[in-house]
C-alpha cells in the first residue's frame, strides 16, 4: 500500500489554519528565508510512482534590492540537472496587511542561466529590465497558524498558459520551514485539467539552506 506524504501534511495545515495572520517585514524575510534553498521530491517519488523526482532550487538575487526580495528558480527532473524545464525569478514583496504576494517573471534566453544554483556568476548579466511579468500569476500567500507557515494560490482563472492545450492554470502552495508543497495545474476552456499532478501536490523536501 502506497502511503501519500501529502496527506498528513495537509491535516496538519488545516487543523493549525484559521484566519489570516497579519504580515510585517520581518515576515517577509522569514519566507524569504524558508524559500532560499534546494528542495527534493525524491522521499515523495520513491513511495509513489506518480510523482517525479524533481529539484527546485530558489536561489537570492539582487540582495541589496529595497523593494522586496528576489528568488532565481530552477526546476529540473533530477536525473537531468543540467536541462531544467522551468527557469523563472520570483518578487517577494507586502501586498497589505495580511498578504505577501510571489510574483512569477519568465526569463529571456533562460538557458544561460542553467546551473546557476551551483555558479551564481551566470546571474551577473541577469537584470530586472530583461524580465518578463506573468501577469496574473503571481501566488498571494497568508500567515498561517502558530508553526508560522505560509499558504497562497494563484487568483481564480487570471493565470493564462496555453501549454498542452490550457487556457490557465492554477497554482498551490504551502511553506514550511523545512518543505515547500506545490500544485501547479493546467485547466481547458472547459475547466478540465490538462497537466499536471492529478491526485495532489509535490513535496519538496529542503536538503539545503542558501545564504541570504
Amino acid at each position: 500500500m502506497k502511503f501519500n506524504l501529502l496527506l498528513p501534511i495537509l491535516f496538519i495545515a488545516q487543523v493549525l489554519s484559521s484566519q489570516s495572520l497579519p504580515v510585517k517585514s520581518k515576515d517577509l524575510k522569514t519566507l524569504y528565508g524558508y524559500m532560499a534553498g534546494e528542495f527534493s521530491s525524491g522521499a515523495q517519488a520513491t513511495a509513489d510512482s506518480a510523482f517525479f523526482h524533481v529539484m527546485l532550487r530558489m536561489v537570492p538575487i539582487w540582495k541589496k534590492s529595497k523593494d522586496g526580495y528576489w528568488l532565481y528558480v530552477e526546476q529540473s527532473i533530477a536525473n537531468a540537472q543540467d536541462k531544467p524545464y522551468r527557469q523563472r525569478v520570483y518578487h517577494l514583496s507586502l501586498e497589505d496587511d495580511t498578504t505577501i504576494v510571489s510574483q512569477v517573471y519568465e526569463i529571456k534566453n533562460p538557458l544561460q542561466y542553467t546551473g546557476a544554483w551551483k555558479d551564481q556568476t551566470k546571474l551577473e548579466g541577469l537584470s530586472k529590465d530583461s524580465l518578463i511579468n506573468r501577469q496574473g500569476c503571481g501566488i498571494y500567500l497568508h500567515k498561517q497558524g502558530c508553526l508560522s507557515f505560509f499558504e497562497g494560490s494563484t487568483k481564480d482563472q487570471q493565470c493564462l498558459s496555453a501549454m498542452r492545450g490550457a487556457a490557465y492554470a492554477t497554482s498551490e502552495v504551502t511553506i514550511f520551514p523545512d518543505k515547500v508543497l506545490s500544485w501547479d495545474r493546467g485547466w481547458d476552456a472547459k475547466g478540465v485539467q490538462v497537466w499536471g499532478a492529478v491526485k495532489s501536490g509535490y513535496v519538496f523536501v529542503k536538503t539545503e539552506t542558501y545564504k541570504l
